[in-house]
């Protein structure tokens, strides 16, 4: 087992423990169905607001409720194991709920990171780290890369390919 995959259960004593050790934790969340380049930076971009990075995997309940018929496209368990194999990330959770407000409210990070695709005034759990005395931050790059984009590409060229047959 990776030991940078946590229990949900675990997420209370691991915020109670970085924070007894004054860490900045920053928290970072998503579906992560298909690992590219804006993910990539947009964690990086989330490390460098902390000193430990604790990311929130959506479960397959959760991004199948979020996404929509036929996704995820990987299981929690894969999708886990990528986002942990990144040498920016120090935890990994994955939860069940729509939005990160339990997670938040579990970890108490120091902030709370979001992608260029959000606004600070527009992230779902904005009230939530002003209640706790957080932070939210807009951090990676322009958001023009997405799983979204990728398999409208791979439709393409997979027809492409067919039809040229």
């Amino acid at each position: 087992m990776n030991t940078k995959v946590i229990p949900r259960a675990e997420v209370t004593s691991l915020g109670e423990r970085l924070r007894g050790e004054g860490r900045r934790i920053a928290f970072a969340n998503g579906c992560f169905e298909l690992l590219h380049v804006g993910h990539v930076r947009f964690l990086q971009g989330a490390r460098a607001e902390g000193d430990v990075l604790v990311v929130g995997v959506n479960s397959d309940r959760a991004v199948a409720g979020l996404k929509g018929p036929g996704r995820p496209l990987l299981p929690a368990e894969a999708r886990v194991e990528l986002v942990a194999a990144l040498e920016c990330v120090d935890y990994v959770v994955i939860f069940d709920e729509m939005t990160a407000e339990a997670v938040l409210r579990d970890l108490r990070p120091h902030v709370q990171c979001k992608g260029t695709d959000y606004t600070a005034e527009a992230v779902p759990e904005r009230a939530v780290m002003e209640e706790l005395g957080g932070t939210v931050r807009i951090v990676g790059d322009a958001k023009d890369h997405s799983t979204r984009d990728i398999l409208a590409e791979i439709r393409k060229r997979s027809k492409a390919l067919t039809s040229d047959k």
